[in-house]
């Protein structure tokens, strides 16, 4: 493969990790999959494959080995020039025309093939690594939502504890909003603990420490309706290419097949020795013979080659099936993704409806300790009402993201 091609399909691999970048404005995310993508051992891994698999097209380019022997005539045996003392040979078998062109055009759509995973494996790290910063993302959300809720219960208690004082309320109200808050402080600690665990598996993604500290961005919000996606681009999903390289290779293994069963040329040469007849004069006395030879090397038995004929056109059908297979799996996930993302905007659009109704409920409440009157249990009712929603607004945005860094794997 040139280097042409390999520059374009790093900048494919590239602008599809641009995308997840601009749809969250985040600068962060982009620098960790940049960084990802160049510190990845198994992206490192999937390289090497594609080099070894490279090389090959050297390692074809080759002549059979040059045979050399000798021997020397223990009883020399007499010719009507002299007796015979040794013999020297060399012989070079040389393959059909153009077999080992064949076997350059074999190895190299074999690793045109191979190249495929390297684009895929890009793929699916930048999908990992964007999954795995939003559940960062979600975390800190969830976080900083809970810190929310706790001092909302703080201003509740100094409300309560208020009532109590003047009689207008238990302390059995005081300790139920103590309960409460020791729950949420339960939920943030466990959170954080989380965000340590996620932290460590992003750190590992970009094969650096795990206790590098990942920044995070502020905030997400839902973005606007997106263009409709086309099935169309599925075609050229480098999952789907892969066959179709696979079924090139059967294709240029076929004509290697042909040219293998074709006969094989040799050239050589022997030389023997010769000693001179004593006490004889005469023209070539003691010449010594030099012997050009050709010879063919045909594959009459040839029911191997016949065979790998047979198990070729057995293999393109079977890489056919793999790749519709394939496509109707990713025609599936990426059904769902869309679907699944319309839901999860329908979720956001309903619990931001559900969170004003409830804000809105807790500044009854609030006006209602003006008056004198306040029930607590309604207070603990609306704020894990609030705090319900509130978590549920977070998921529907952090299903929003996922999908679409599903949809995008499959279509950009």
């Amino acid at each position: 493969m040139t280097n042409s091609i390999k520059k374009v399909l790093h900048f494919i691999v590239f602008s599809f990790s641009l995308f997840f970048v601009h749809s969250v404005n985040s600068q962060e995310l982009e620098t960790y999959i940049t960084t990802a993508l160049e510190n990845n051992p198994d992206i490192q891994t999937f390289e090497l494959q594609y080099n070894i698999a490279n090389e090959k097209v050297n390692e074809v380019n080759a002549l059979p080995n040059t045979e050399f022997s000798a021997g020397y005539f223990v009883s020399e045996p007499e010719t009507r020039t002299g007796a015979q003392r040794f013999k020297v040979s060399a012989k070079q078998m040389l393959p059909w025309f153009g077999t080992i062109t064949s076997r350059e055009n074999y190895a190299s759509a074999l690793a045109d093939a191979k190249y495929e995973d390297i684009v895929i494996a890009k793929r699916k790290l930048i999908v990992s690594v964007s999954e795995s910063y939003y559940k960062l993302y979600v975390n800190k959300a969830k976080q900083a939502v809970l810190t929310e809720n706790i001092e909302l219960l703080d201003t509740y208690e100094t409300l309560a504890l208020t009532s109590v004082e003047v009689g207008k309320a238990s302390a059995v109200d005081v300790f139920r909003l103590q309960i409460r808050q020791n729950e949420l402080e339960q939920l943030q600690q466990v959170l954080e603990y989380d965000f340590l665990a996620e932290q460590t598996a992003f750190n590992k993604l970009l094969n650096r420490d795990n206790t590098i500290e990942v920044s995070i961005v502020a905030s997400l919000t839902m973005p606007s309706e997106p263009l409709e996606i086309t099935f169309q681009n599925l075609a050229l999903h480098p999952e789907l290419l892969k066959y179709d390289k696979l079924f090139a290779s059967v294709e240029k293994s076929e004509l290697l097949n042909q040219k293998e069963s074709s006969p094989m040329i040799g050239f050589g040469l022997d030389y023997i020795a010769i000693s001179e007849r004593p006490n004889m004069t005469f023209n070539d006395n003691g010449k010594d013979i030099v012997m050009p030879m050709v010879s063919v090397s045909i594959p009459i038995f040839n029911k191997k080659y016949k065979s790998k004929t047979k198990q070729n056109k057995l293999q393109q059908q079977e890489i056919e099936f793999q790749k519709q297979d394939r496509l109707n799996t990713l025609e599936t996930l990426l059904e769902k993704a869309i679907n699944d993302r319309k839901s999860a905007r329908i979720s956001y659009n309903t619990q931001v409806k559900n969170l004003k109704q409830a804000k809105d409920a807790e500044s009854i409440l609030v006006r209602s300790y003006e008056t004198g009157t306040i029930d607590f249990n309604d207070v603990l009712d609306i704020q894990e009402l609030q705090l319900k929603f509130q978590i549920n607004q977070i998921e529907s945005i952090k299903n929003y993201y996922l999908q679409t860094i599903i949809i995008n794997y499959l279509t950009k």
